[in-house]
């Protein structure tokens, strides 16, 4: 699964805590069924695609993934390979000028053995956070993608992620006036499985967009 911190009947116990404490969240967990989501890409190569997704749709994103994966023959990206990858070639495989630049910076970094992705397994999510935002062109999101997806923690809640945000609105009613302070107060109830719960949003975002077309 996500990670080994909890094993399949506690995330079963985790799935009917939210249940129990949020109505709305229990109606798309019984429609969706169990939580699936297995740990993605480590290290460097996991950073990478969520520099390379940000502020993108899943399928562009994933177009120029398959791009960049496709100028090395060992079919994965990492900290050595971009450093010997012009930020042009980098370019011409879809990726913005900034953000070709944060992922030479990055592995510049992890060359130099200022960041270390084996230690950062053992730090805490905000000290995790606080390491990897300080490469300019990573920001928050970024370092909660790679805390979710990568690193398996299982109490992120990214609420400046736009499906994140989009699924709450529809799914709790929420407006302007009262998103920021509503939202905290969900969320809130559903510690220490925020990841959980976020990615329940995610799935009943995909099926609702999906409904609708």
């Amino acid at each position: 699964m996500l990670n080994n911190q909890l094993e399949s009947v506690e995330l079963k116990n985790a799935a009917k805590a939210l249940m129990e404490r949020d109505q709305r969240l229990a109606a798309i967990i019984k429609m969706i069924g169990p939580y699936q989501l297995e740990r993605g890409p480590q290290g460097f190569q996991a950073l990478a695609n969520s520099i390379i997704g940000q502020q993108l749709s899943g399928r562009s994103a994933r177009a120029i993934r398959a791009r960049v994966v496709a100028l090395y023959k060992n079919g994965s990206i990492q900290s050595e390979g971009i450093l010997e990858t012009s930020l042009e070639r980098l370019r011409d495989a879809g990726m913005s000028l900034g953000k070709a630049q944060c992922l030479h910076s990055l592995a510049q970094l992890v060359v130099d053995g200022e960041i270390n992705f084996l230690t950062l397994e053992t730090k805490e999510d905000e000290e995790v956070i606080r390491i990897l935002t300080q490469v300019k062109g990573i920001g928050r999101w970024t370092a909660e993608m790679f805390l979710m997806f990568s690193l398996g923690r299982l109490d992120i809640f990214p609420i400046n992620d736009q499906s994140i945000r989009s699924a709450m609105i529809r799914l709790y009613d929420l407006n302007k006036v009262n998103f920021k302070s509503r939202t905290s107060e969900i969320s809130d109830g559903w510690r220490p499985y925020r990841t959980i719960a976020s990615w329940y949003l995610y799935r009943y975002l995909d099926l609702d967009t999906a409904n609708q077309k």
